[in-house]
C-alpha cells in the first residue's frame, strides 16, 4: 500500500527518501546543522532537487562540510572548484561555504555547540504546526527572520528568512509535515 506523503514529494526516488527518512527530523549534530545550512543557501533560487542530487559532489568537493578543512579552503582551490559542473558554480555560493565555515566557529565559540545556538530560535524544540494544505505552509516566520537577522550579523551568507524557514523545516525545528502524512 503507497504511503500518504506531503504533497510537495514528487514521484523521483531521491525526494521520497529524503522526505521519508530526512526532511523534519530534528538534527542536533553541529556538522550536519552546517551542511545543511549551506546547501540550503546554495539552493536559493533554484528546486531543493537540483540540490539532493548534487549533495554527493557537494561533500567531495567540500571536505565533506568539516568546517576545520573548509576555512583553510584558499580562493585558488575555491576557483578550481567553480569550474566542477557538479555543483551549484555560483561565485557568491561557493566562496558562502567557507565565510560560513569561519562564522560557525565563532558561533561555537560564543554558544559552546552551533545545536545550542541555532536550536535557540525555537527555544530548543520543534514546533508543532498543523498543515493540511501546502498552502498553509508560510515562506518565513517570525523565528526565521529573527534566525536570518542573527546569522547575517554573525557574518554567515545565503541565510535569509525564507532560506532559514526551509531549513529549519529541514532540520526538524518545525515540522510542516502535513497532518495526512504518514511522518506527520
Amino acid at each position: 500500500m503507497e504511503k500518504n506523503r506531503c504533497k510537495w514529494v514528487s514521484s523521483n526516488e531521491r525526494y521520497i527518501q529524503y522526505h521519508d527518512e530526512e526532511w523534519g527530523v530534528p538534527c542536533h549534530a553541529d556538522k550536519m546543522l552546517f551542511e545543511m545550512l549551506c546547501l540550503e543557501g546554495q539552493q536559493a533560487g533554484l528546486s531543493w532537487i537540483t540540490i539532493l542530487n548534487k549533495r554527493e559532489n557537494y561533500r567531495n568537493l567540500f571536505a565533506d562540510f568539516h568546517p576545520e578543512a573548509l576555512i583553510e579552503f584558499s580562493d585558488d582551490l575555491l576557483n578550481e572548484i567553480l569550474k566542477d559542473a557538479g555543483i551549484i558554480r555560483n561565485r557568491l555560493k561557493v566562496y558562502s561555504i567557507r565565510s560560513n565555515a569561519f562564522a560557525y566557529f565563532k558561533v561555537k565559540s560564543e554558544f559552546g555547540s552551533f545545536d545550542t545556538y541555532i536550536w535557540s530560535f525555537v527555544n530548543g524544540k520543534t514546533i508543532q504546526n498543523k498543515r493540511k494544505t501546502i498552502q498553509e505552509v508560510p515562506t518565513e516566520t517570525e523565528q526565521s527572520r529573527a534566525m536570518s537577522k542573527d546569522l547575517k550579523k554573525r557574518g554567515f551568507k545565503f541565510v535569509g528568512p525564507s532560506i532559514c524557514y526551509a531549513y529549519m523545516q529541514a532540520t526538524g525545528m518545525v515540522n510542516d509535515h502535513s497532518v495526512d502524512c504518514f511522518r506527520y
